[in-house]
């Protein structure tokens, strides 16, 4: 092309795969477009119908009779309906899918293609051959883990089924979301464009605070990347410095952990038997804490050395002093850690809390509970817990399966168990426990999760077993609430534990609870977290008015009258060590306290600093404590 003949107005519209023979003048003076999947039910819908040719749209089934065009356009639809649902269901993170899978248009056009074949091959509607087509090989091809596995094919069940075919059939409970009667191509379209920009959880199966989970998936990551980007010196207004901060953190965490265990020692009070192996499994839990907490203390002792000048600060100690100026875990430290996703303040506390578990038992033997959260590897414990039955009842190990039962929650007095054992520290994600009806039942509203009382896992022959499958489902227990892992080289996942068979009313199903997303996790994100909701779920981040820290702690009081946090001398000493952290804990207090306070005053004084404060968070937050 000559530019002096071309015409001011010459555009050269252009699509090519990636290459590195593409010009590089043109990448630079071109404007670059991306065509991506578009986002939301209802524009994932539109887009797939006016793909659709019009005329291949009335074609299709004709041969067969309008009773067969009626079915085509009916699954059509919920097929359609199906392709957005599991892409949506990313955005809600674990509760929607374990791990984000990357669907694509011709998995979709595929499944389109085999629905015409099969529906005009076939003089009744092979439901089974097309579930299994789609949610198995299109769509399941690229689901991983088993348990999206699952969750998939219970999904599509709700599509491709004899009910579809009637008008009065709905995909949500209400009602908004439905396949549109016979019609022709643009009644179909006409109807996409009628539906709610955003949709709600219930169209996916989940419960509503799947909508506040996603708000807070999104906030923590504006708010991380925030915080990354704070400077990493300070010292002016009367704070402190960097170094100063570090020196403190370093030996504040030093105080909070104790030294390596004497394994010679234990090794000796413990040895090896045959009919207990919870000596073996207690010895190979203390030599695995040993390594991380050599780690841990070796590392912190050399950053305050560092911030002296006494050590040279390499690569290590630096991101071991980051973690600690933005309360995040060093990677040096989870190389040979148990999976956590907590910060770090909150890490360190929940590791002296395991150490201070395996030295109760070795000081006063084993014990009557067993904290299932506090084991390094849990695995362990568990296969150690089978060995002893089967060596006391002579049975081999293969055949044996656990059996579970949740005791009531006043239970407070324990005796050990003649098989079995007792186990505390589960939490329920995506449901609760009812502990008056025995069963898991519907969250609270915005209460995420739910503790499990204690549990007696008992083991038994597989031959013997006679749980009624319908009245129970069967969650998958979690180490963190990512969910993912994965496979070690002992031939265990990274995160996965075992699946628990907790008890369901009559009223709900296992489906119901896939689809809903529920599973068990050994530990929080957050401590605080679960028991205070919005209180701990910012902490740490943000920055805004610099009143606002003794704002925060003037409502942690308020709150901490009503039994929901710490005391005001806690809050204090929290907001001291990290004023940043309670402009955010402030923000989403006063959140709580607007819907929940008894106290006018209290009320008045936290939307007053709601809306100081408004500025300085996330949008989806502001919405979330603006909807309380």
């Amino acid at each position: 092309l000559n530019p002096e003949k071309l015409a001011d107005t010459f555009r050269l519209w252009l699509t090519a795969m990636p290459s590195p023979e593409f010009p590089v003048s043109v990448l630079q003076n071109g404007l670059k477009m991306t065509n991506e999947p578009p986002k939301g039910l209802k524009s994932n819908l539109l887009r797939a119908f006016l793909s659709l040719d019009t005329d291949w749209f009335e074609e299709v089934g004709s041969v067969r009779g309008e009773a067969c065009q009626h079915a085509f356009r009916k699954m059509l639809f919920g097929l359609c309906f199906f392709h957005a649902l599991i892409q949506e269901r990313c955005s809600y993170g674990p509760l929607g899918w374990n791990i984000p899978y990357q669907f694509s248009e011709p998995d979709r056009q595929i499944c389109v293609m085999q629905l015409k074949m099969f529906l005009e091959e076939n003089d009744t509607i092979p439901y089974q051959a097309l579930r299994y087509t789609a949610s198995e090989a299109n769509y399941g091809g690229r689901v991983t883990d088993v348990h999206d596995r699952r969750c998939i094919n219970f999904l599509i069940t709700d599509f491709y089924c004899p009910d579809i075919l009637k008008d009065e059939y709905t995909f949500s409970p209400s009602g908004i979301y439905f396949a549109p009667p016979f019609g022709s191509l643009p009644t179909y379209t006409e109807y996409i464009r009628s539906l709610p920009i955003n949709q709600m959880p219930e169209a996916f199966g989940l419960h509503a605070n799947a909508n506040l989970l996603a708000a807070i998936n999104d906030s923590m990551r504006i708010l991380r990347t925030a915080t990354s980007l704070m400077p990493r010196t300070g010292g002016g207004d009367g704070g402190q410095s960097a170094d100063r901060v570090l020196g403190d953190s370093s030996t504040r965490y030093l105080s909070e952990l104790p030294k390596p265990y004497d394994t010679e020692y234990v090794e000796a009070k413990y040895p090896v038997d045959y009919n207990e192996s919870m000596n073996t499994v207690l010895n190979q839990e203390l030599l695995r804490f040993n390594k991380l907490v050599r780690r841990v203390r070796s590392t912190l002792t050399d950053v305050g050395k560092a911030v002296q000048g006494l050590v040279v600060m390499s690569a290590e100690l630096e991101e071991v002093a980051d973690g600690i100026l933005t309360n995040t875990t060093p990677g040096v430290w989870k190389g040979a850690s148990y999976p956590s996703l907590k910060p770090l303040s909150s890490y360190v506390a929940d590791l002296a809390a395991r150490l201070k578990f395996f030295q109760e038992w070795i000081k006063n033997d084993a014990p009557i509970t067993f904290w299932l959260s506090g084991f390094f590897f849990t695995q362990s414990f568990l296969t150690g817990q089978l060995q002893n039955y089967a060596r006391k009842n002579k049975v081999e190990i293969d055949t044996l399966i656990w059996n579970f039962k949740v005791l009531r929650t006043a239970t407070n007095r324990f005796t050990k168990p003649d098989s079995g054992c007792l186990v505390y520290g589960l939490f329920v994600d995506g449901a609760r426990w009812d502990d008056a009806e025995g069963v898991i039942t519907e969250s609270f509203p915005k209460v995420l999760f739910c503790e499990v009382p204690h549990i007696h896992l008992m083991p038994l022959e597989s031959s013997k077993d006679i749980t009624d499958r319908k009245s129970i489902y069967p969650s998958p227990v979690y180490k963190t609430s990512e969910r993912k892992g994965t496979l070690s080289t002992t031939g265990h996942s990274t995160n996965f534990v075992m699946t628990m068979n907790l008890p369901i009313s009559r009223q709900h199903c296992e489906k119901y609870w896939t689809k809903r997303g529920v599973a068990c996790l050994t530990q929080l994100d957050d401590e605080e977290s679960a028991s205070m909701g919005w209180t701990g779920v910012l902490a740490g981040f943000g920055t805004a008015a610099p009143e606002a820290p003794s704002m925060a702690v003037d409502l942690w009081s308020r709150l901490a009258v009503e039994g929901r946090a710490p005391d005001r001398s806690s809050a204090r000493a929290t907001c001291e060590r990290a004023p940043v952290s309670a402009v955010c804990t402030a923000t989403c207090l006063l959140g709580r306290a607007s819907a929940r306070s008894r106290v006018a005053r209290g009320r008045g004084r936290a939307r007053a600093l709601y809306f100081r404060l408004c500025p300085f968070v996330p949008p989806c937050v502001v919405r979330y404590l603006g909807h309380e």
